[in-house]
């Protein structure tokens, strides 16, 4: 029987983003011995890692160059692939989506964010201007997302809009892969250490867990943060670090492992996310994998984290507004020891009974395994 060829798309994510290279493309191969390809736009060159083929178009600079000629590339690519399956990662890939689908191939829109909800809440752009964006590319949407085969929703809470566009969807949660994660879970933790990997901004909490350090420094002089991932903006400059600069070390962006180093003696996993309406309606991933680390997790007193956190009891849940009540949740977490350490199983246990990969990859085995059985119908 001929094999199904399988070809992932992005021009924005690094090659080796956790959700569309560590957990689809691997699971693809692992699960079903597809042939794998991704292409991605980074400028680091082709390469063959996990038996999945990665090929690279290139990187260029500027966010409209991206848009209009990168895509040009990942289309010429794709189209060169010749593969019989298609799931792309970006919005602004969509009209590539339907230009292979006139090629007659099945096509995959993979949706991470609600993205005309996340464009309405970008401060930096004027208010008319970042609602009338958001109108015209939900409109744009409804056109489109009919088109393709099915659509992969990376949130719960996106079903209550895009349901009304199609039917046809499944839900993926951007759930964390226990076994390579086994190295860095521990209960024991030895020092007063934070951590935290993701996106760096004020609105990721940046400001507010700032000004928690500085009130804990009074009391504990060795509290550390330990900042994994890209900042935006130059947003640091926002930020007043003088008084803690020996209490704080940003790190960059780093590949999940490596930056998962920097987690094994700390006392706390940090996701402070301010009240934005997207962010509050989804789950941080990296509360999940603090979880499966037995790291206790400080987050945002949003119903859908306290649904998990306070069920399980695996951290405590703060307005994330007051970095008062950060410091303070922070502080009761370090001086406890023995709860903490119980925070940390029960987070460990919560993740193996129902937070976990291996749940959401049956469901995305599914997925393809329905368009292969359209495939066999096609060619008989």
């Amino acid at each position: 029987m001929k094999q199904t060829k399988i070809t992932h798309l992005t021009s924005a994510h690094p090659r080796y983003d956790t959700r569309i290279f560590l957990k689809q493309c691997s699971s693809l191969v692992k699960i079903k011995g597809y042939k794998v390809s991704l292409i991605v736009a980074d400028g680091n060159g082709n390469e063959l890692k996990n038996d999945v083929s990665i090929f690279d178009v290139g990187k260029l600079k500027g966010r409209l160059n991206r848009i209009f000629n990168t895509t040009k590339k990942v289309l010429n690519k794709a189209i060169e692939l010749d593969s019989d399956i298609y799931h792309f990662h970006d919005p602004e890939l969509i009209p590539i989506g339907l230009k292979l689908k006139k090629l007659g191939k099945k096509v995959i829109f993979d949706i991470h964010e609600n993205i005309a909800l996340q464009i309405k809440d970008k401060e930096y752009l004027n208010y008319f201007i970042r609602n009338s964006i958001s109108y015209v590319y939900r409109y744009y949407e409804k056109k489109s997302l009919v088109k393709f085969d099915t659509l992969i929703l990376a949130e719960n809470s996106y079903l209550e809009y895009y349901k009304k566009i199609t039917n046809k969807y499944t839900i993926v949660l951007n759930m964390p892969d226990i076994q390579p994660l086994e190295e860095f879970y521990s209960i024991k933790r030895l020092k007063n250490e934070l951590f935290y990997i993701g996106g760096i901004s004020n609105d990721r909490g940046l400001d507010v867990t700032v000004s928690a350090i500085k009130i804990l420094k009074k009391d504990i002089s060795d509290i550390f943060m330990h900042y994994v991932g890209n900042t935006y903006n130059n947003i640091l400059e926002s930020v007043d670090l003088k008084s803690i600069e020996k209490n704080i070390k940003f790190y960059g962006s780093m590949p999940l492992f490596k930056g998962l180093e920097l987690s094994r003696d700390a006392k706390v996993g940090l996701s402070i996310l301010k009240p934005i309406d997207n962010y509050m309606k989804s789950y941080s991933t990296k509360i999940f994998e603090y979880m499966a680390l037995g790291l206790p997790v400080v987050t945002s007193d949003f119903k859908l984290y306290k649904d998990v956190i306070e069920k399980y009891n695996c951290g405590i849940c703060v307005n994330p507004l007051n970095p008062k009540e950060i410091a303070d949740a922070i502080k009761y977490i370090i001086d406890n020891p023995k709860e903490a350490e119980q925070m940390g199983i029960n987070g460990r246990n919560a993740v193996l009974e129902k937070y976990n990969w291996a749940i959401e990859e049956e469901k995305l085995y599914n997925v393809y395994k329905q368009l292969e059985n359209r495939l066999i119908l096609n060619t008989k």
